[in-house]
């Protein structure tokens, strides 16, 4: 069974269950297809208000203009880390390095993700029809964004505040156990030292 999962994970080059999920994804949007008609998605008296327009062009511009530009920014962002890192080195004397990396890309993704969502609402597209459904403006869609991005990255930062200061707690106590250990033995080879001395002298 482990080799024919290997072989599988090597000529498919993903778990199985990333297949069965992919499958019930089109099964799924058959079923929607299928309860909906395919007129639903398709809007010929204005051809790019269409669903399926919509979509296509969503995925397109998703993977080829947005995925690049924030897989790029990533690994600039990355590479740059690393960089700094090789570039001071390591001392004992300085504090332990903790990446920064999850925790900029966190709020940076979530802020990302909820742009895309309420796109609509935060440029004012179709503030007549909005008004007209809700009876609300949109307003408030832009100031709420900002401050959720805002809250993101408060949290992400107090979440790496408490990381870095574990992390120098716990590089404080192997330093003390490990100059407390460096006395012991010295001590242990002082005493030796003199009793050596010591019977040199008798």
């Amino acid at each position: 069974m482990p080799a024919a999962l290997t072989r599988f994970r090597t000529f498919y080059g993903a778990h199985p269950l990333h297949l069965l999920a992919v499958l019930a994804s089109f099964a799924l949007l058959g079923y929607i297809i299928s309860v909906a008609g395919p007129a639903a998605f398709w809007n010929p008296a204005v051809w790019w208000q269409s669903i399926l327009v919509w979509f296509l062009g969503a995925a397109l511009l998703h993977d080829l203009v947005l995925f690049p530009l924030y897989a790029l920014a990533d690994r600039v962002h990355t590479t740059g880390v690393h960089t700094l890192r090789r570039r001071r080195g390591h001392h004992p004397d300085r504090p332990p390095h903790v990446s920064a990396i999850n925790y900029v890309r966190v709020p940076v993704l979530a802020s990302g993700l909820m742009l895309l969502v309420f796109l609509p609402g935060i440029i004012e597209q179709g503030a007549p029809t909005y008004l007209a459904a809700t009876g609300q403006t949109q307003a408030p869609f832009l100031g709420r964004w900002l401050l959720f991005t805002a809250i993101a990255f408060a949290l992400s930062a107090v979440a790496y505040a408490v990381h870095y200061t574990l992390a120098q707690r716990k590089a404080g106590r192997l330093s003390a156990t490990a100059d407390a250990a460096t006395a012991d033995a010295a001590t242990a080879d002082c005493g030796a030292h003199n009793t050596v001395n010591e019977e040199l002298r008798a």
